[in-house]
């Protein structure tokens, strides 16, 4: 059902269409053409990333795709090959880099895809799995194990693994890092026989009533995916291609592979270069020009135009002149006034019942202290 294959140069690997094709990055591999870690006896560990691309382009073909979760985990290439790819060699550039001693290594994976005598297979089945990501159901005996659990509810004679699409890829969101959440994944398998009665059981209106309301619907053969695969039975995806009608679908999603918009044409190197300047004098020595007006116009309002103290010291009546100076010369000597004060407040400002006890307090002068120069009241 896969194709599992180590790195090696120059690979020569010869996958089906509509077949799903796996290839796994190893880094024990790559570890080898890297320079030995520094310390003698220690176990090399170096972080290694890889870098895909067609030859001579800047990314993969779009029926292909490539995931590695960190630089010490293994880079996995995967995707189903299309039937319009048979018989064109498909070179894969593999870079790898050794993120200690920034250092790289260079491999070609060789892609032929030959054509498949009984593809396509007429009857298609898409699972979404909640319980795992994409490269833990890459994995060869996680693989097997699901296909041999559809195999056993499907009861068919050729069933195949078509392709497998991390559920990010198709919109869904990243899952919190909590309680060992995963993100999962739309796996689709083909077979020659027709849908079996437990994979029709979600055509139900009961069911389909239950999945309307978010609720789990009631799965006869749920219990043989249970132990290993949680199955979201409102998102399978059952489709009949000697019918050309899906019959049970509830939300249409694409394949995961992306149309061939055909080779990538660089532009030619014949251009004629292009004068930029009138494109400066519209974006920017237009607008600088206008500004500068406009700040001379708002200049000469503000400072050459300013009628200033005099002319308004002209329009102003002197009596009204003479009045303003005299309030001001009034409030001045005032102030000064204010300041200048010392005398003692008169006793009959203070207090003589203590505000606490109620007790009497005596005078604060002496019986000598002549008081008929102090007034009863302040004045001014």
């Amino acid at each position: 059902y896969t194709i599992l294959s180590k790195v090696h140069s120059d690979r020569n690997v010869y996958p089906s269409a509509g077949v799903l094709f796996v290839h796994v990055l190893e880094r024990e591999y790559f570890k080898g053409e890297f320079p030995p870690y520094p310390k003698p006896g220690e176990i090399s560990n170096d972080p290694i990333t890889f870098n895909t691309n067609l030859m001579g382009y800047p990314d993969r073909p779009g029926w292909l795709r490539y995931i590695q979760r960190t630089p010490y985990s293994d880079g996995v290439l995967y995707g189903s090959p299309t039937v319009e790819n048979v018989g064109k060699p498909t070179v894969i550039e593999i870079t790898a880099y050794n993120r200690r001693t920034f250092e790289t290594a260079r491999h070609n994976l060789i892609i032929n895809i030959m054509s498949a005598e009984d593809f396509p297979l007429p009857y298609q089945a898409e699972f979404f799995i909640r319980n795992m990501n994409v490269e833990e159901m890459l994995a060869s005996e996680v693989l097997g194990d699901f296909l041999g659990a559809v195999k056993n509810v499907w009861q068919p004679e050729r069933l195949n693994a078509i392709n497998i699409t991390s559920a990010l890829d198709r919109g869904g969101r990243v899952p919190l890092p909590i309680n060992d959440m995963k993100e999962g994944v739309y796996v689709m398998v083909g077979a020659d026989v027709p849908f079996s009665s437990c994979l029709r059981e979600v055509e139900n209106p009961q069911n389909q009533l239950r999945c309307s309301q978010e609720m789990e619907p009631v799965i006869t053969c749920d219990k043989k995916f249970r132990t290993q695969f949680h199955i979201d039975w409102c998102k399978i995806s059952l489709v009949d291609n000697t019918k050309q009608v899906s019959t049970f679908q509830e939300v249409i999603r694409g394949e995961g592979i992306l149309p061939d918009g055909g080779e990538y044409k660089p532009p030619s190197d014949t251009l004629k270069s292009r004068d930029y300047y009138s494109d400066f004098l519209v974006t920017l020595a237009v607008p600088s020009a206008i500004a500068l007006v406009l700040f001379l116009i708002l200049a000469y309002v503000m400072c050459c135009r300013r009628e200033g103290v005099e002319k308004r010291n002209m329009q102003t009546p002197d009596i009204q002149l003479v009045h303003h100076s005299a309030i001001q010369k009034s409030t001045k000597e005032l102030r000064d006034m204010s300041k200048n004060r010392e005398i003692a407040w008169p006793l009959s400002t203070l207090p003589v019942f203590h505000p606490v006890t109620g007790e009497i307090v005596p005078p604060l002068h002496t019986d000598s202290y002549d008081n008929t120069s102090t007034p009863l009241m302040q004045t001014q």
